[in-house]
């Protein structure tokens, strides 16, 4: 139920209606926020407000795994169940269980989430869904729905972007200074439109659907890159869909300067500065069924 347009970078785990011809670079995308955010993501499943180690866990909107893997290496007796709507994406997310030896603890599903009725996913004590929720049409269905499949004092977990990653220093580049600020302006009118619950305050929803919230928290991330190729190709793809949702509100000049540091073979090429850090803000609502 990915409503965003095909260009719309979302840094988690897509898992609608997907644009298939978009995937690969997608989900090198993703593979890429799991690589250079690794330690962010392992201090939220350190965070979580467990009683015990779960047991089943259900990977809404699992991306190529990010969520996935994290949790099974958190929790060494669990078993996930990863559900997306995009092949493309559990097959590769099966291909990393298998390289990891992990497979027999890894079930996939093909699903939309906006769909009134899910398919099977189990009895889970813990609901993980990282940057997914603001995709869905109905959002509120589907927060009753996870309070249904929750066991009886399970978690849901809900991980949001506050807003996309900032890269370059606010200098950059040279003859454009303010290009990245100017490039995400143009993409939050963009998404204002298209995806209407993205930066939502999921707490008073989660209330609502009868959970029980009991811990948020807002994870500052600021990782400087001292020329980290995963760090510069992950910029690199991330602006290169910027581009897409930006590009008819861009000034010509601002349209010539991204393409500078979109074009790998350039002297100015993102992928060649040694100045490139990853700055956002993640923010986690761990909710109880009671």
């Amino acid at each position: 139920m990915n409503r965003a347009h095909p260009h719309t970078p979302h840094h988690g785990a897509p898992h609608g209606r997907h644009q298939e011809h978009g995937t690969d670079g997608q989900a090198e995308i993703l593979d890429l926020d799991a690589e250079v955010l690794a330690e962010h993501i392992a201090s939220i499943t350190a965070w979580l407000p467990l009683k015990t180690g779960p047991r089943q866990i259900v990977d809404l909107g699992c991306g190529t795994g990010t969520g996935t893997f994290a949790l099974l290496d958190r929790f060494p007796d669990a078993h996930v169940t990863a559900v997306d709507a995009s092949a493309g994406y559990l097959q590769r997310l099966r291909e990393k269980a298998c390289t990891r030896s992990m497979e027999e603890r890894v079930r996939t599903v093909q699903a939309d989430l906006d769909d009134p009725a899910w398919p099977g996913l189990g009895s889970p004590d813990l609901v993980w869904a990282s940057a997914s929720m603001h995709h869905l049409a109905h959002p509120d269905r589907a927060l009753r729905n996870v309070r249904d499949l929750l066991v009886p004092g399970g978690l849901f977990t809900v991980v949001e972007l506050a807003g996309f990653p900032r890269f370059l220093p606010e200098s950059a580049p040279k003859d454009r200074p303010g290009l990245e600020e100017r490039c995400h302006a143009a993409t939050d009118r963009f998404h204002a439109e298209h995806v209407p619950h993205r930066g939502a305050d999921w707490g008073p929803m989660l209330t609502a659907a009868g959970f029980t919230v009991e811990g948020e928290r807002t994870i500052a991330v600021n990782i400087e890159g001292t020329r980290s190729e995963a760090l510069g190709r992950y910029a690199l793809g991330s602006l290169q869909r910027i581009r897409g949702a930006a590009v008819g509100e861009l000034s010509a000049e601002d349209l010539t300067a991204l393409d500078e540091l979109l074009d790998t073979g350039s002297p100015n090429s993102i992928l060649r500065r040694d100045d490139l850090a990853v700055r956002t803000e993640r923010t986690v609502w761990a909710a109880r069924r009671t």
